[in-house]
């Protein structure tokens, strides 16, 4: 499976493997409802956040405390949040709360309009050199967002997303 995701993610074609560029999981799925999706996402999210949290305090006990990586599966056995955030906090000095949001929720795509600003020549057939004119175009893009999708505040800012016509 880690070849043919990183064979579609490879901008040559080749099969690199996963150590030599990065990859993702990525499903295409239909929900019955709008609720569903929610709940789905917000599972999601909880789960990116348990997954970096637990990386964080591992990867600090074997890089700062020099613990191999087996002693430190073996500390974080049977953790729960409170103490992995305790052991972060008195051993490392490090509040995970302060950890950028990009690591603790993720990062979420949405389809947001954009003005894309650009200066542009234009020439009128009897003119010999073009006028400079500002041009601005309104595109569609997938915007990288960091935020918590998990209350009822990013889905009242985005009702478009849970739209039935978008």
């Amino acid at each position: 499976m880690d070849r043919v995701m990183s064979t579609a993610l490879c901008s040559s074609g080749k099969a690199i493997g996963l150590k030599e560029e990065p990859g993702f999981d990525g499903r295409v799925v239909v929900y019955p409802s709008n609720q569903t999706l929610k709940d789905y996402l917000s599972w999601r999210q909880a789960d990116c956040h348990i997954n970096n949290l637990y990386n964080t305090v591992f990867w600090a006990l074997v890089q700062q405390s020099g613990l191999t990586p087996i002693q430190a599966q073996e500390r974080l056995q049977g953790t729960l949040t409170a103490d992995k955030n305790e052991i972060l906090f008195s051993e490392f000095n490090i509040n995970y709360n302060n950890e950028p949001l990009m690591y603790r929720k993720g990062t979420v795509l949405i389809w947001q309009k954009v003005d894309e600003v650009m200066t542009k020549e234009v020439r009128l057939p009897a003119e010999m050199e073009g006028k400079k004119m500002v041009v601005t175009r309104t595109r569609t893009k997938a915007v990288p967002l960091h935020c918590d999708i998990i209350g009822d505040a990013f889905w009242k800012e985005h009702p478009e997303i849970l739209d039935e016509d978008s």
